[in-house]
């Protein structure tokens, strides 16, 4: 079959099985088993795929039609034009994680960078590394630490920090949330993409996120506010006077956290919406 055959007919396959953007899915697994990029496909429209170009894309035709996650099948993800290795063990980055880290590196660039205390984020929940890689990408003289209860998901984030040569800047830890940090540390910025899907939704998530994510990157508890309980209460021992917070969060939770960070010892200082205009993005600051 030709480059422009395979598309046409993997991309009427994909559609049947209910995935999203299929004629992109395809072009991207195509180029992949090509190793060539996406576009020049269309330079190649009739090249013709051997035997075995044949069968390793049917089997990942395959497995995407049974709605395995792309990026799992490619090996990485493109996270602000950073390439960077996902597995089953990490929540693959959604874009609102890059508004987040955009959001973060906004804040951090309009810190006085005379300030006696040193620029010092912590990234709680790192999985990939995304948030704390990018960051370190952006900020070389801040100082970033990045925790996760999975130790499966720090090797990623630690194999991404070495990919993108800041691993010397990074300082991972391993543990069950703020158990993790280093005792005596202090931060400027506190920023987290939490779990924060109500334990009894997960059942109802797209096939790709419900059975390929980790619950545990998925799972905020009944309501889905576990996690930020816990940043009110324990968070502010961590933080330096004056710091912030910075976080994710789930659709119709604005209210709830508004309510929650009203707490004494915090100011909620700001709501951002996403690219699709819903509430998603939080600012508190400690006061």
């Amino acid at each position: 079959m030709t480059v422009l055959e395979v598309i046409q007919r993997s991309t009427e396959f994909l559609a049947r099985k209910g995935v999203d953007s299929p004629r992109l899915q395809i072009e991207l697994l195509l180029a992949h088993v090509l190793q060539m990029p996406r576009l020049k496909l269309y330079l190649n429209f009739e090249r013709t795929l051997n035997d075995e170009q044949v069968a390793a894309l049917r089997e990942l035709v395959r497995r995407r039609g049974e709605r395995e996650p792309l990026q799992h099948l490619l090996g990485t993800v493109n996270f602000l034009g950073l390439e960077l290795a996902v597995t089953r063990d990490v929540l693959v980055p959604r874009p609102e994680t890059e508004q987040l880290v955009e959001l973060a590196a906004q804040l951090l660039a309009a810190r006085n960078p005379e300030a006696a205390q040193p620029m010092r984020v912590l990234d709680f929940g790192t999985g990939s590394g995304c948030v704390a890689i990018t960051l370190a990408k952006q900020f070389p003289s801040a100082e970033i630490h990045a925790t996760d209860i999975s130790e499966a998901a720090l090797r990623v984030a630690r194999e991404n920090a070495a990919r993108h040569n800041v691993a010397d800047r990074l300082q991972f830890h391993h543990g069950d949330g703020f158990a993790a940090v280093p005792v005596g540390a202090r931060f400027a910025l506190l920023v987290s993409n939490p779990p924060y899907i109500p334990t009894g939704e997960i059942a109802v998530l797209q096939p790709e996120v419900r059975d390929h994510d980790p619950r545990l990157a998925l799972d905020g508890g009944i309501d889905g506010l576990d996690f930020y309980r816990r940043f009110v209460t324990e968070a502010p021992a961590l933080l330096q006077s004056d710091a912030h917070l910075m976080a994710e969060f789930g659709d119709g939770q604005e209210s709830a956290l508004t309510e929650m960070f009203s707490a004494p010892g915090w100011r909620m200082e700001a709501i951002e919406k996403d690219l699709s205009g819903r509430a998603r993005f939080m600012v508190a600051r400690r006061v």
